[in-house]
């Protein structure tokens, strides 16, 4: 589908937009800031807003206390600059009352970076929040009570470097991760303290890019592990539980989205970006999908069964901050006709198509739909061959000149025994066979984006994307990889680690090797991990809207609205199109846990 971005000046913001499902609109009335905001100025403080929502289970009577008799279960918590605010949640029924924070918290010295609510012991009238910050701490309180408050890593001892992502353990009361700009994971635990020394480690556990350890102490305290991930000093970015809590996917400025089993901390599966490195990523509602987004600027679709990049979405003109899907709209087909067909889509446990959103520093909000004929092309279209520049061939997903990777083997089951991971004989997923040899001498890129480019020029409201990722295409991937090794924003590729004087034997676990050839990015180039850009699908967003002046940096899906945030501390409600003329909403599927464990 043709996409109409927005060419406007600075002021040619959005407030609505059409989709197939209807008119999304933003609710001018449900916008949440600090209060007496002023306009955003460069350099005040921290510039990345975080958003967090919880929804309360009701109180006797009828709201949680502290709602003042608002009727709503919801809270949201964001940041800006050296401020950390709570409010009650009205959603898109009543305008925000920014006079009556529930909390409000302003810091000296550090800025607050990311914070998440624990919805597991939450209360009507209690709910726990882990905060992290610029310079390493974190902090747990109960903005509702106002009772709790602990600090962790207080005198920075344990790391020293910016909170990047924290997140509660799913399903733990008590355990939560934190991800910090060292390119370290830590496990904590709420109810340990950090000790007054500095933790020594010892090692636990190792694989191909990543070691884990635990500190060396008579009693046990936090962290409970250090997982160190990606080359040395590589930024964790962002980091996310799969719907059933089992994997954990992490997205790193080195350029790798890697994907663990939680629980026996084996590396199953990765990826490689096209340029740069990943800054977001996120699970799809079924957890067969992983996506992230990054500095190239593009939405790259990774498959967990197959272990592969199965396609690409181009759109936005700068990094992508934020990925999200969107549960709440996973199928094209009427109502109607969904009737019908329910069981038979319950029996082969298939969804028609995802719905995926993203924001960028570009300031545009963009909608995908991933679709099965794109995730998983028929055979016969797998053997498109590479059109030259003056083709209009188009391949069965509307993009010329594209070929479209060779399906691997498909498991019927996510399969999450340890037993099965440790039998595997690749963990990260590429095939030997993966890379593809060069047919001929000519840029493929560079070919590609020329058929892209007439085929655009034909169709009336095409996307003209003038993004890094087409500024890069000229680069050829096959030959002259010397040329090319200068364009990965990477660190040296890390180098197998000891953990120095605290090396002891390991608590009865082999640690393997840490690194080895797989390592190199540019060995990944053509393979399952990092197609070349013409050797999978690339999608175009289905809407690519101006939503914001600044550059965005939250998206968060519900039921009834999305919520977007930007770097100047402004959080926006966009309510979903109105409901059927019969009152009730499109029947969505559901997708069952039991599905996605043993």
């Amino acid at each position: 589908m043709a996409v109409q971005p927005d060419s406007g000046g600075k002021d040619d913001v959005k407030t609505q937009f059409v989709t197939r499902e209807g008119t999304y609109r933003l609710m001018t009335l449900s916008e949440y800031s600090r209060p007496n905001r002023v306009g955003y100025t460069s350099g005040s403080g921290s510039s990345h807003v975080r958003v967090s929502l919880v929804s309360l289970p009701p109180g006797p009577g009828g709201g949680p206390p502290g709602s003042d008799g608002q009727g709503s279960d919801d809270r949201i918590c964001f940041n800006h600059g050296k401020e950390l605010y709570v409010y009650v949640y009205r959603g898109v029924k009543k305008a925000a009352d920014l006079t009556k924070p529930v909390d409000k918290k302003m810091y000296k010295g550090t800025n607050p970076t990311c914070h998440d609510f624990n919805t597991v012991t939450m209360t009507a009238d209690s709910v726990s929040l882990v905060i992290g910050f610029s310079t390493g701490q974190i902090q747990l309180i109960d903005p509702i009570k106002k009772e709790l408050s602990k600090l962790y890593n207080e005198e920075r001892l344990i790391d020293k470097t910016r909170v990047t992502c924290i997140k509660w353990v799913p399903g733990s009361s008590n355990l939560f991760i934190t991800a910090h700009a060292s390119g370290q994971l830590y496990v904590y635990n709420e109810e340990l303290t950090c000790g007054t020394t500095a933790p020594h480690y010892q090692l636990f556990k190792q694989g191909d890019g990543y070691s884990i350890h635990t500190c060396r102490t008579k009693s046990t305290r936090n962290p409970l592990y250090r997982w160190v991930i990606g080359a040395e000093g590589s930024c964790i970015n962002e980091f996310a539980f799969s719907p059933c809590g089992t994997n954990l996917a992490v997205a790193s400025q080195d350029g790798f989205l890697r994907v663990f089993h939680y629980d026996t901390m084996e590396l199953i599966g990765r990826a490689r970006s096209y340029f740069g490195g990943f800054l977001c990523v996120c699970w799809s509602p079924d957890g067969k999908y992983v996506v992230v987004g990054g500095e190239d600027d593009l939405v790259t679709v990774w498959c967990f069964s197959e272990r592969k990049v199965v396609a690409r979405g181009q759109g936005h003109r700068s990094w992508v901050s934020v990925v999200a899907f969107d549960p709440y709209v996973v199928s094209f087909t009427d109502p109607e006709s969904d009737e019908g067909v329910e069981d038979d889509r319950q029996k082969s446990e298939s969804v028609q198509c995802y719905r995926l959103g993203s924001v960028s520093q570009d300031t545009q909000l963009c909608l995908w739909d991933l679709t099965e004929d794109v995730l998983r092309p028929p055979v016969r279209a797998r053997a498109s061959a590479h059109l030259s520049p003056n083709s209009q061939t188009f391949s069965p997903n509307g993009v010329p000149g594209m070929k479209v990777p060779a399906k691997g083997t498909k498991s019927n089951k996510i399969g999450h025994k340890h037993a099965e991971l440790s039998g595997q004989n690749n963990p990260s997923g590429e095939s030997s066979g993966a890379k593809q040899p060069a047919k001929t001498k000519v840029n493929n890129v560079s070919t590609l984006n020329i058929s892209v480019g007439k085929a655009k020029e034909e169709s009336s409201g095409s996307l003209g994307v003038n993004s890094l990722t087409q500024r890069l295409a000229g680069f050829s991937f096959g030959d002259r990889r010397s040329e090319h090794r200068r364009n990965f924003s990477l660190s040296k590729p890390a180098e197998q680690k000891s953990s120095a004087s605290n090396t002891v034997a390991l608590r009865g676990k082999s640690a393997g090797a840490t690194t080895n050839d797989s390592f190199d990015p540019l060995k990944l180039i053509g393979t399952a991990s990092c197609p070349r850009f013409d050797e999978c699908p690339v999608l175009e967003p289905l809407v690519c809207k101006k939503v914001a002046h600044e550059r965005l940096t939250a998206l968060l899906f519900r039921s009834e609205y999305f919520v977007t945030a930007c770097a100047d501390g402004c959080v926006n409600t966009w309510a979903r199109p109105a409901r059927s003329l019969n009152g009730e909403s499109r029947p969505l599927r559901r997708f069952e846990k039991i599905d996605l464990v043993d």
